[in-house]
């Protein structure tokens, strides 16, 4: 359904499933964030079946996608270029102060409050615990910026962030990317990292449910893939980076943010650290069995010696340099 163009029959049957006023209403929802079929039966009113039938058949239609998060099934507006370039453009030309349609718009801010609520009774449970870590090392604006800065300012098609936690970074590269995607196996963080991304107007991104050693993506889908504050939770940070690097385009970039190699025992003890922090070494070995090349490190160290030094690792599918030996050359000679 990606091709330059439908041929009639397709075309035709893309309308049919949108030109009725309940799937119309599903549509413009959509538009706006993923969500349930009790969110969807909440907000229009209707029985679960009846929704559930409207959602098949724009499921059918490639007008929505589903994935499964454990019990519940998210939909959301179809990413296809063809298809959902289809549904943006009629949902362009609504008038959404139409009775109804504001009618349920109020009732999906209701639903997104709820999604905030829970969020924040998860974040104030745990707050402790993350305001330790974040106090161990530079602010986290002094990270955002190195993060914008190696990355630059370069539009993109598609990010994988992946254990996307708060999806902060989801939202820190939102005005870069096209269309992005956040995974994490916890599924409260997933709650809040949807709040995050409702209260801040971001409908280019979502998030779910999934394991870092087995992502949910296709492979060579990504142009960007962002695995932050993750791999010393891993017994395995290896396999990670070779399960993320299979998501990465030829010519695709991945940054990882770690700690470089570190003393402080309790943060193992206490906060499930498996991994006191990354040498260079370690992290071009893996890089390099991944099929990637280092094109960039970056560390930030704070005042305090005694405290973490946060990295950054940046690195390429080389697949797009082999014709160029130069390009190749000067990027060897950056790191």
């Amino acid at each position: 359904m990606d091709k330059r163009n439908l041929n009639l029959d397709l075309m035709v049957d893309t309308l049919k499933a949108a030109a009725e006023p309940s799937r119309l209403r599903i549509l413009a929802l959509l538009s706006r964030g993923d969500l349930t079929v009790s969110d969807l039966t909440s907000i229009l009113g209707q029985s679960q079946p009846r929704v559930s039938r409207h959602l098949k058949l724009l499921f059918e239609a490639s007008l929505i996608n589903r994935y499964q998060e454990g019990s519940w099934a998210y939909f959301r507006l179809a990413d296809s270029l063809i298809v959902g370039d289809i549904a943006r453009s009629l949902l362009d030309r609504l008038d959404y102060a139409d009775p109804l349609l504001e009618r349920d718009l109020e009732r999906l801010s209701s639903v997104k409050l709820q999604r905030r609520e829970r969020a924040a009774a998860y974040f104030s449970a745990n707050a402790t615990s993350w305001d330790v870590i974040r106090s161990l090392h530079v602010p986290d604006g002094a990270v955002e910026d190195a993060l914008l800065k190696i990355v630059g300012r370069k539009p993109f098609q598609a990010m994988l962030d992946v254990g996307t936690g708060t999806g902060r970074l989801l939202e820190l590269f939102s005005p870069l990317y096209v269309r992005g995607v956040g995974i994490d196996i916890n599924r409260d963080m997933l709650t809040i990292a949807r709040s995050n991304l409702d209260k801040d107007g971001i409908t280019n991104a979502q998030v779910r449910h999934g394991d870092v050693y087995s992502l949910p993506v296709d492979r060579e889908s990504f142009d960007l893939v962002t695995i932050h504050q993750v791999l010393h939770f891993l017994d395995n940070p290896a396999e990670a980076i070779r399960e993320a690097a299979r998501a990465l385009r030829a010519g695709g970039r991945m940054l990882i943010v770690d700690f470089a190699p570190h003393e402080l025992e309790f943060l193992r003890d206490s906060h499930a650290h498996v991994r006191l922090g990354f040498s260079d070494t370690h992290m071009r070995d893996w890089l390099t069995e991944a099929g990637l090349m280092l094109e960039e490190s970056l560390e930030l160290e704070p005042k305090d010696k005694d405290k973490l030094t946060v990295k950054l690792w940046l690195a390429r599918d080389p697949r797009l340099l082999i014709a160029d030996p130069a390009l190749t050359s000067r990027v060897t000679e950056s790191v």
